[in-house]
């Protein structure tokens, strides 16, 4: 089946228009609910979250009705970071999970994803047979058996001493001084409270939400805002969030920012020396460094890479029993811990390694030498298919003659925006530049 709802990570969209819209969301909201009561048992349950968009209280109100619809009764938490619904699904014995989110998106998209009562984000299979229930008639539930809503008001703190769980006992964060960029989403009230129960003392940016200011101007998609306070306040070190807290960068005493190839580097090597490193591996996406898998495999270890999408890198560390994970981006996986990428999470071991070993954020944040890896977005219009083109298929054969030997090309469609992404890694900066521009030119265009 073609699926055309679902996406890398749930369904996306500009909100109020298709498919982000509240008939959609309700519709959505029934063909899920009608998914997990297949049996016609009774006391299903789901919870939702949300971060802080403006539209997500008309999502949040079109998906309990259409959940209630079919008989599940909702429970509702509230803005919440994505991996506090994938921790609260299985914690409250929830048969489905739901955040309300676009991620690191601007404010006027929005997105629904799934999880299962595992706590863990739907398979392909799942969200297909969710979608072909959406494109069909749904028989709604018996009046006597139509679902209840209640909002739940400590779900926010039962996820923050989960977190705190995950910091070993006896270490405290006393001395480190912590800024900490919640960009104006989902964590803004969790992550600075845990940072300071912890003993850290806080920096707070982008913890003022208003619905549209999400993402803007801060966050792990512009950094420059915590990199300026880290800097005037004399931090050692900066947290920097996405808007639903499932992605973090660091960034030194200098602001100068680390990414998730990097935090990744630094866990697979402690945790390897620690024998806590489950089959000797990390996993990771096609985009992350070169550098990443030259550093590990000096070390003994594997790089196994999957499909862009932190659900992917999921599938691949549950398959084969793997329990560190994650993306370039920012989401980094710790089944230990967590079902999801957790930013905030991650974000407390990088600062436990710090508190550990006495060692500076720019020591421990430069595991490895990064190969020039370049990354350009062409957006395309409604209908435009240009990596269908032979033209743009001529362009980057030729391009991958050019690289043979001496590096890479990716070139993928976005699975959450209009965006092809051009990205290629080479040691020769003035070829890499040049292959891509190259690349870049065709493709543009072809999307016109």
């Amino acid at each position: 089946m073609t699926r055309k709802l679902f996406g890398t990570d749930g369904v996306r969209g500009t909100a109020n228009t298709y498919p982000m819209t509240a008939e959609m969301a309700l519709r959505l909201g029934a063909a899920a609910g009608r998914y997990f009561r297949r049996d016609g048992g009774s006391a299903h349950r789901v919870v939702i979250g949300k971060d802080t968009r403006l539209s997500g209280y008309m999502l949040e109100n079109a998906l309990t009705a259409g959940l209630t619809s079919t008989g599940m009764n909702v429970l509702l938490l509230g803005p919440v970071p994505t991996p506090a619904v994938g921790f609260l699904t299985r914690s409250m014995r929830a048969d489905l999970g739901v955040m309300i989110s676009a991620s690191h998106n601007p404010h006027h998209d929005n997105g629904i994803k799934f999880f299962g009562p595992d706590g863990f984000k739907l398979s392909d299979e799942a969200e297909a047979e969710i979608e072909a229930i959406v494109a069909g008639e749904i028989t709604p539930a018996r009046p006597e058996n139509i679902g209840r809503a209640k909002r739940i008001e400590d779900g926010r703190g039962r996820y923050q001493e989960f977190v705190k769980t995950t910091v070993p006992a006896g270490v405290r964060l006393d001395g480190l001084k912590v800024v900490i960029d919640c960009a104006n989403g989902a964590a803004y009230k969790a992550a600075p409270e845990v940072l300071w129960e912890l003993g850290a003392e806080v920096i707070p940016v982008g913890v003022s939400p208003n619905g549209t200011n999400i993402n803007d101007r801060c966050g792990s998609t512009h950094t420059q805002t915590a990199a300026e306070a880290v800097v005037a306040h004399g931090a050692d070190v900066g947290i920097c969030l996405d808007g639903d807290a499932d992605r973090v960068m660091i960034l030194d005493s200098q602001g100068k920012v680390a990414d998730g190839d990097q935090i990744m580097a630094l866990m697979a090597t402690r945790w390897a020396e620690d024998g806590r490193l489950r089959g000797g591996a990390l996993v990771a996406t096609v985009m992350s460094n070169l550098g990443l898998e030259r550093h590990l495999q000096a070390r003994g270890l594997r790089l196994e890479r999957t499909a862009v999408g932190d659900r992917y890198v999921v599938e691949r560390m549950r398959e084969k029993g793997f329990n560190l994970g994650g993306e370039q981006s920012g989401h980094i996986v710790m089944t230990d811990y967590a079902t999801t990428g957790d930013g905030l999470v991650a974000g407390l071991q990088f600062l436990v390694e710090m508190a550990r070993t006495g060692e500076s954020a720019a020591t421990l944040a430069r595991q490895f030498e990064t190969v020039p890896q370049l990354l350009k977005n062409v957006r395309f219009g409604e209908g435009k298919q240009p990596l269908a083109d032979s033209a743009v298929q001529d362009v980057i054969a030729a391009q991958e003659r050019r690289l043979a030997g001496k590096g890479r090309i990716l070139i993928r469609k976005s699975g959450t925006e209009p965006l092809v992404r051009v990205m290629a890694e080479c040691e020769d900066s003035a070829l890499l530049d040049d292959v891509v521009g190259t690349i870049v030119a065709a493709v543009e265009k072809a999307a016109i």
